[in-house]
């Protein structure tokens, strides 16, 4: 039942699921209580009308267990890309165990120069739980990087929903205009940052927008 579910949820995604998926998709179903969250400091939070419009903060040099895709839909590039790093997660890692779901999971795209669409390729990336930042586990698909990222500042904006080209374009689009004409953030590269998984129809995400260096 739980495979034909997300066999279900992959389809909306335009993707085939995998028989092999099943291990990964019961492993995760049992450990999704325990998400370590990926640790941030809160810069400061702007308001509009008693609601958080959006928060500043920074994020600290980290190891991520990294993928880039560049299928013809951004859906199916970050479904192709997280079942690689739920495998990794899983099982297929130099320790052979469960190594712990962190949140959110990062989706890093590029806008073309004329700025209406996203490029094809996606970098999608996976924080190390705490007890695995010194000594990541290796990967046993050939496709998934460690990476050490560097520390990270963002403004960042919270969005429920789907996240499609068009729903990502228009938050971006939103997101501009409630922040007004500034340089100190990059115009042409954003994070998609996910905390739910993809069958949660009403699900958490955010833009980030990235300070220049």
């Amino acid at each position: 039942r739980l495979f034909a579910h997300w066999e279900a949820v992959a389809s909306t995604h335009r993707v085939s699921l995998p028989r092999d998926m099943a291990g990964p998709i019961a492993q995760m179903a049992r450990h999704s209580q325990a998400r370590e969250p990926v640790p941030y400091v809160s810069l400061s939070q702007h308001g509009k009308c008693e609601e958080a419009a959006y928060e500043e903060r920074q994020y600290p040099a980290g190891k991520w267990a990294c993928v880039t895709m560049g299928e013809p839909m951004y859906e199916q590039s970050i479904s192709m890309s997280f079942m690689k790093l739920m495998r990794y997660i899983c099982k297929e890692n130099s320790v052979g165990c469960h190594l712990g779901m962190t949140v959110p999971v990062l989706n890093e795209i590029h806008l073309t120069k004329e700025g209406t669409e996203l490029e094809r390729e996606v970098l999608t990336a996976y924080y190390l739980p705490a007890e695995f930042q010194q000594n990541p586990p290796l990967p046993m698909d050939p496709e998934i990087h460690i990476t050490e990222r560097a520390p990270l500042r963002v403004i960042t904006r919270v969005f429920y929903g789907m996240t499609t080209e068009e729903t990502i374009l228009r938050e971006i689009g939103l997101f501009w205009e409630l922040l007004g004409s500034t340089d100190t953030v990059l115009r042409e590269t954003y994070i998609v940052a996910s905390y739910e998984n993809p069958s949660v129809p009403q699900r958490r995400n955010e833009i980030w927008f990235i300070f220049r260096a």
